[in-house]
């Protein structure tokens, strides 16, 4: 029964992805994100229902357009998997309790809003409100009182002031201010992990960062430009699933 539910889960979770892809792929393109013919990326030619099914039609292809033979990014399976892991961890960590349904939904507006920002280094505001709304009402419901939440929202609202204060003292050169009330909704939304999972996103985006650095050739490492809503996410999200505390190793 549990590897059904699971099984379950993962797939929901990958038709889900599936589709935020397609949303991502058109907002503010014009295009309607609930009628249309998806294409192919190399030669525009309308895809087959075969193609668009998550996971299965890319393996099943060999990684390559039934259309042309063009190669197929792993960008749409690994996201589909991404969600599908973490539709099956949210069971694992809530059971189908109170806030299950609205932490489906909060990670995957999260997951929209990391897939827009790795694509236009910008998070579209009606996404990020929608995930804000989301996040805090998911958290309410989580928590275990009403002081519980009132010290995540306290929490939420030190980090969100943190990140803000980045901004505006460098002038948005080291920070986008919409990563501040993404690191908000996140706080929210993951409560007792919330500052757990902010010193986590630094640390992440600080070994990121470095990386992306060291493999720009020399003399050309200004005005590299790295999406930190991710490390956010990751951040926040180990946090929560794992329960890791770094503040344990100093006490």
């Amino acid at each position: 029964m549990l590897f059904l539910t699971l099984a379950t889960l993962f797939s929901l979770g990958a038709i889900v992805a599936s589709f935020i892809g397609v949303v991502v792929a058109r907002l503010h393109t014009g295009e309607s994100m609930l009628t249309g013919r998806s294409r192919c990326d190399a030669c525009n030619a309308p895809l087959s229902p075969f193609a668009l099914v998550p996971i299965i039609s890319y393996v099943a292809s060999g990684g390559r357009a039934h259309c042309c033979g063009a190669s197929i990014s792993l960008y749409a399976p690994l996201t589909e998997v991404l969600l599908g892991g973490l539709f099956m961890l949210v069971y694992v960590k809530l059971g189908f309790g109170s806030a299950f349904l609205l932490m489906l939904v909060s990670v995957s507006l999260l997951l929209a809003l990391v897939l827009y920002d790795l694509a236009h280094q910008i998070l579209p505001p009606r996404l990020l409100t929608a995930f804000v709304v989301v996040a805090a009402i998911t958290g309410f419901v989580s928590a275990s009182s009403l002081s519980e939440f009132w010290n995540t929202f306290f929490i939420a609202l030190l980090i969100l002031g943190s990140l803000a204060g980045i901004h505006f003292f460098s002038r948005g050169r080291a920070m986008g201010f919409s990563d501040a009330p993404l690191a908000f909704g996140l706080a929210l939304l993951t409560g007792s992990a919330a500052l757990p999972g902010f010193i986590f996103s630094f640390w992440i985006g600080a070994v990121i960062g470095i990386l992306v650095l060291a493999r720009r050739p020399h003399g050309f490492r200004m005005g590299v430009e790295v999406p930190f809503a991710p490390f956010l996410a990751l951040g926040f999200l180990l946090a929560y699933f794992t329960q890791w505390n770094p503040f344990a190793f100093v006490m």
